[in-house]
């Protein structure tokens, strides 16, 4: 079963969210709007398009992802030699396939890229599906060859950074007690993109 969510519908929440933490007016033509009122002006003039994004249940098989961006996955499975189920699978725990996701820390898109992340992968619109794909597909490459090709080790440097696995000291996450040394955040993400994959 297909969701279809509006791009002007997110947009709308999100900038919500913003203006709630930056509680100014814009002042635009010399008159005093709302980020709000500016959004709004900005939406009519272009038209933003809409995904179809998929209700997935956990049982699901993400290599089914949805047909606009299965051609794009395939291509950067390519591109980097990243198997297209663990990029199904990052994509799904990031933003369920939300290609205009945004975390409260920042992170945008289909794989969440942080901004200084996009900057050095050279992703000039993260919102943009093919530009988000390759970009996190190169990371994730980056992380598999960085870790010799532990997908454990690099899903977890995806999500909360090969500083904090420097830190904890943690090199081998099939030593439980080193797996249990991440942040519960990490170790429920490694083991949701592992359920997703069917290992």
């Amino acid at each position: 079963m297909q969701v279809i969510i509006s791009a002007a519908d997110i947009y709308i929440q999100k900038i919500n969210q913003i203006q709630a933490r930056i509680p100014v007016k814009i002042v635009q033509n010399n008159q005093s709007e709302s980020f709000q009122d500016v959004l709004s002006l900005k939406l009519e003039e272009k038209s933003i398009p809409s995904y179809n994004l998929p209700k997935l249940s956990k049982s699901d098989d993400v290599s089914n992802a949805p047909s606009n961006f299965y051609n794009i996955i395939k291509s950067a499975s390519s591109t980097y030699g990243v198997d297209e189920g663990l990029i199904s699978a990052v994509i799904k725990a990031e933003s369920n396939f939300n290609p205009l996701a945004l975390s409260k820390a920042g992170a945008m898109g289909l794989m969440q890229l942080m901004p200084a992340t996009a900057k050095t992968l050279s992703v000039a619109n993260p919102y943009n599906p093919e530009q988000n794909i390759f970009g996190g597909t190169q990371y994730l490459r980056q992380l598999l060859d960085r870790y010799d090709g532990d997908v454990k080790m690099a899903l977890a440097a995806y999500n909360c950074g090969s500083g904090t696995l420097n830190r904890l000291n943690i090199t081998d996450l099939d030593n439980s007690v080193q797996f249990a040394k991440l942040p519960s955040e990490t170790r429920n993400y490694i083991k949701k993109i592992m359920q997703y994959m069917g290992l």
